[in-house]
C-alpha cells in the first residue's frame, strides 16, 4: 500500500512543488514588500484559525474509517462528521467577520484575513474528501483534488494580484479554488452518510483523539508562524515579507517531500497497525521512514548549497539577500519538522496517545517564542531563523523520548547513516563548483548534486534503495511485450 500510494502522489506533489515556486516567483514580484508581508501574516492568522476549527474533524476521518467494518457504522461515522462540520461552519463564518471588523488591523491586512478566513470552511469541506480518499486507497480521485484546486488557486490568486487586490490576491485565489472542487466531491461523500446519524458517542471519541491533535498542530503553527508577527513588531512588514520570502522557498520544497510520502505512509501504517499487528507496523515504518530520510535529508542539504543561486532566481530584488542568509537554516528546520510530523509523531496517533502529542509540540512551541525574543533584535530575519531551526530540533528530542509512552515508530539507523554520507559527499562536490550565478549555477549545482548523490546512494544501497531499484528492473523484465 506505501509504494502503491508513492507513486500514485508523485504527479500531485510534482505540481505542487511546481505551484509552491510558481508562487514565490510570481508574488514577490507582483506584490510590494509590504504586501507580502501582510500575506504573509494573514496567511498565518488563516491557517491557525482553520487548525483549531477544523482540522480534529479532518484527523478524525483520517484515523478512524479504516476501522469500520459495517455500511451502518460507515454511514454513522460520514454522519457524525459532515453534520458536526457543517454545523461549525455556521458558528464559525459569523465569528470570523465579527472579529476582523473589530480587529484593529491595517485596511489592506483586514482585508487579507477577511479572504483567509472566508475560505476556511470551504477547504474543510474539500479536506474531508481528501483525507477520505487517502484512508481508503484511493489515490486517484485524492490526487486529482490536489492538483485541481493548486493550479486554479494559482492562477486565480495570480489575476487578483495583476488587477490589482495586493495582499489578499493569493488568499482569494485559496478560497475561491476549493469552490469549483466540491460539485464534484461534495455529494459522493454526503452519500456516504445516507441512513446515518449523529453518534455522540462516536464525537465524543473523534473529540478526545482530534482534539490534541488540532492543539498540537495550533502549536506547530505557533511555531512556524510566531516569527513573523515578532518581526512584524521589532520590524516591519517588508522584513515579514523578506523572511516569508526564504520560508517558503525553503520549507516549500521540503514540505511537498513529505506530505507526498506521507500522504502514502499514513493510511499504510494504520492499515498495518490494524489489521496485521505491531510487527507489521514496524515494518511497514520502518521502510516509510527510511524513504523520507533518503529523498528529504540530500533535498534539505542541497537547499543549503544552492540558496544563493536559487533566491537570484526565484525570489524578486528587494527580497532575496535576506532569503539567501536565511534559506540554510529553513531547510534544516523543515527537515525536522517533516520527521516528527510526518513519522515520529505518528506513533501518537497510532497509540491513540494525541494528549502526548501536546506535549510533544508545546514543548518547541515555548522554547521558539524564549528564542525569537532573545534573537530577533540582534540578529533580525536570521535570528528567527536560527531559533526556527534550533525549536525544531529540540521538538524531535521531545518526540523521541515521549513516543515511548506511546508506540515508538523505529528509528532508521542505517538509512540515516549511510544517507548522511552520501549527503557529505553530495555537499563536498557542489562546494567545489564555480560560483557562477543565477539559473546556470543553480542548474550546475543541482544536477551534479544529484548525480552524486544518486550515484553513492547506489553504491551504499542507502535506505535499500539498490534492492528497491532491482526489484522494478525484474518486474519490468518479467511483463510480457
Amino acid at each position: 500500500m506505501f509504494w502503491r500510494g508513492v507513486w500514485g502522489y508523485l504527479p500531485a506533489q510534482i505540481v505542487q512543488g511546481a505551484v509552491g515556486f510558481l508562487t514565490i516567483f510570481v508574488f514577490t514580484r507582483l506584490l510590494s514588500p509590504d504586501d507580502f508581508g501582510h500575506y504573509a501574516l494573514a496567511f498565518s492568522v488563516t491557517t491557525l484559525a482553520h487548525t483549531v476549527t477544523f482540522s480534529w474533524l479532518e484527523a478524525s476521518m483520517a484515523r478512524f474509517w479504516a476501522a469500520e467494518r459495517t455500511p451502518q457504522g460507515l454511514a454513522a461515522h460520514f454522519a457524525s462528521l459532515y453534520r458536526t462540520s457543517f454545523a461549525i461552519i455556521a458558528v464559525f463564518t459569523p465569528i470570523a467577520a465579527l472579529v476582523v471588523w473589530l480587529a484593529p488591523l491595517t485596511p489592506a491586512l483586514k482585508i487579507a484575513v477577511a479572504f483567509g478566513l472566508a475560505g476556511a470552511p470551504v477547504r474543510n469541506l474539500a479536506k474531508l474528501a481528501q483525507e477520505r480518499y487517502r484512508a481508503a486507497g484511493e489515490v486517484s480521485k485524492a490526487a486529482r483534488v490536489d492538483i485541481g484546486v493548486s493550479i486554479l488557486g494559482f492562477l486565480v490568486g495570480a489575476g487578483f494580484a495583476v488587477a490589482g487586490a495586493g495582499a489578499a490576491s493569493p488568499l482569494l485565489g485559496l478560497a475561491i479554488a476549493p469552490l469549483f472542487a466540491l460539485p464534484f466531491i461534495l455529494p459522493g461523500e454526503l452519500r456516504q452518510a445516507t441512513g446515518g446519524a449523529v453518534d455522540r458517542a462516536r464525537l465524543k471519541a473523534y473529540a478526545a483523539y482530534g482534539y490534541p491533535i488540532a492543539a498540537s498542530l495550533t502549536l506547530a503553527v505557533v511555531l512556524a508562524s510566531t516569527d513573523r508577527f515578532l518581526l512584524a513588531a521589532f520590524m516591519d512588514a517588508g522584513a515579514v515579507g523578506a523572511y516569508h520570502a526564504s520560508y517558503s522557498l525553503a520549507n516549500r520544497t521540503l514540505d511537498v517531500i513529505f506530505i507526498w510520502l506521507g500522504a502514502a505512509g499514513a493510511p499504510a501504517m494504520v492499515m498495518a497497525l490494524e489489521r496485521g499487528g505491531r510487527e507489521a507496523l514496524r515494518r511497514t515504518a520502518l521502510e516509510q521512514g527510511s524513504t523520507l530520510i533518503l529523498i528529504g535529508l540530500p533535498a534539505a542539504v542541497g537547499l543549503s548549497m544552492v540558496a544563493r543561486p536559487m533566491a537570484e532566481l526565484m525570489i524578486g530584488q528587494d527580497l532575496r539577500a535576506a532569503a539567501a542568509l536565511v534559506t540554510p537554516w529553513i531547510a534544516a528546520s523543515s527537515f525536522l519538522s517533516g520527521m516528527i510530523a510526518y513519522y515520529f509523531g505518528f506513533g501518537f496517533t497510532l497509540g491513540k496517545k494525541t494528549g502526548l502529542l501536546l506535549v510533544t509540540m508545546a514543548i518547541p512551541a515555548l522554547c521558539n517564542v524564549a528564542l525569537n525574543l532573545m534573537l530577533i533584535p540582534r540578529l533580525g530575519v536570521l535570528g528567527a531563523a536560527v531559533s526556527t531551526a534550533a525549536s525544531f530540533a529540540i521538538g524531535l528530542i521531545a518526540c523521541l523520548l515521549l513516543s515511548r509512552r506511546a508506540i515508538a515508530l523505529p528509528m532508521p539507523w542505517e538509512a540515516l547513516i549511510r544517507c548522511g554520507i552520501a549527503s557529505v559527499v553530495m555537499a563536498g562536490v557542489v562546494w567545489m563548483l564555480p560560483p557562477i550565478g543565477g539559473f546556470v549555477e543553480l542548474m550546475l549545482d543541482a544536477g551534479v548534486g544529484g548525480i552524486v548523490y544518486a550515484v553513492v546512494a547506489l553504491t551504499l544501497n542507502a535506505a535499500g534503495v539498490r534492492d528497491v531499484l532491482m526489484r522494478l528492473i525484474r518486474a519490468r523484465r518479467s511483463v510480457p511485450a
